[in-house]
């Protein structure tokens, strides 16, 4: 053993993570069980033997925004329920390149499309998916960004055609685990995610699949998920925290915050998990992280984030995100994109910048709402 946190459990898992070996579910549930402290130790260890020392960053737009038919309890963008968002049809592919632009000139490395409904349909909206297409290349050959999309279901022939336009990753959160699932989306079930991924991952791209903390459910079902994601084969693991928006029904419920420690754990536990995976911070970080929280995270094996704003929230600058990698002794990563950190500082005074105006910003999360009392 060429490392060792004192914590026997969690010394013997990153040895074994090491030698190549799997972790199981049992594994797992020990693992969660440990210390905060010996877990971030662990799990940064082998970040720093299986990855590179940097931190990749993603960027989203919100392509097609509201009157979404499923009823996912943490979403603003269902028709279900009440949260007052800018609704709008597909922004168009020019409207996309402008997003994907800016994100390029922020230093993200892929860029995803992201359409609020079950699935963008070939068959029932064949105007909306040439649109989408379009989108996808120009993206793909004016900028210098890998290209992401999350468009809801796939059939076998729309998952081909986007894999040979060179679509990169392909996003569909299965968001818990499939315990829990039904407590949060009854529309669709689990099985039904899970074979998007599986379609998506049989036409050639790879996946960016991940989960939401903070729902009401419980570590085991954090590990569950985990070894959901495990069984499927993902790159990208995204650990969105639920930011409750006004009017959903987790918004109601009045769910207790999720803390810092725990947040940390889970990183800790899906890198060792999840050992060649980018596991990356996601949405609702800047909410229930503080600038040391989200530090903690990338120094628990963390290695990526979504930069910018999110779907119908604002998110992090990408300034503010570079002070933090570097807080944690990290280097963007400029892989794909090779892009001057300093130059993105330097523009994040500058008001004149121009955004392609989508939903972000326009949910009222339960945080803003404390805040305004």
């Amino acid at each position: 053993m060429v490392y060792e946190t004192g914590n026997r459990t969690v010394d013997e898992a990153v040895a074994r993570v090491l030698d190549g070996e799997r972790l199981d579910r049992r594994d797992g549930l020990a693992l969660i069980a440990q210390s905060v402290d010996a877990l971030a130790a662990g799990a940064d260890y082998v970040r720093t033997r299986l990855g590179d020392d940097t931190v990749d960053a993603c960027s989203i737009v919100n392509a097609k925004a509201g009157d979404c038919a499923e009823d996912c309890g943490f979403c603003a963008q269902s028709v279900h329920f009440d949260t007052g968002i800018d609704t709008y049809g597909f922004l168009g592919p020019e409207k996309i390149l402008e997003a994907a632009k800016r994100a390029e000139r922020d230093g993200a490395q892929r860029f995803g499309i992201v359409v609020a409904e079950k699935g963008v349909s070939k068959e029932r909206r064949p105007e909306e998916w040439n649109e989408v297409l379009e989108a996808i290349r120009l993206v793909r050959d004016e900028t210098d960004v890998e290209v992401d999309a999350s468009l809801g279901i796939l059939t076998e022939e729309e998952a081909a055609v986007l894999a040979d336009e060179g679509l990169n990753h392909y996003n569909h959160n299965i968001e818990t685990s499939p315990r829990y699932f039904p407590e949060v989306v009854q529309t669709h079930t689990f099985e039904k995610r899970v074979e998007t991924l599986r379609v998506a991952k049989e036409a050639g791209m790879d996946l960016c699949a991940g989960v939401i903390l903070g729902m009401g459910e419980s570590p085991t079902d954090r590990v569950d998920a985990a070894m959901a994601l495990q069984d499927i084969g993902i790159s990208s693991l995204p650990v969105n925290i639920l930011n409750p928006v006004a009017g959903t029904p987790m918004a109601e419920q009045g769910l207790p915050d999720i803390t810092t420690e725990e947040v940390v754990k889970t990183i800790a536990v899906y890198r060792l998990l999840h050992p060649e995976a980018r596991v990356r911070l996601t949405g609702g970080r800047e909410v229930n992280l503080d600038t040391d929280g989200q530090v903690a995270a990338l120094e628990a094996g963390a290695d990526g984030i979504l930069t910018g704003d999110y779907l119908t929230t604002e998110g992090q600058s990408a300034a503010d995100d570079l002070e933090i990698v570097a807080e944690a002794g990290l280097e963007p990563n400029t892989e794909a994109n090779d892009f001057d950190p300093e130059a993105v500082k330097e523009r994040a005074s500058d008001d004149a910048q121009t955004e392609t105006e989508t939903a972000a910003g326009t949910a009222q999360s339960n945080a803003e709402l404390k805040s305004d009392d």
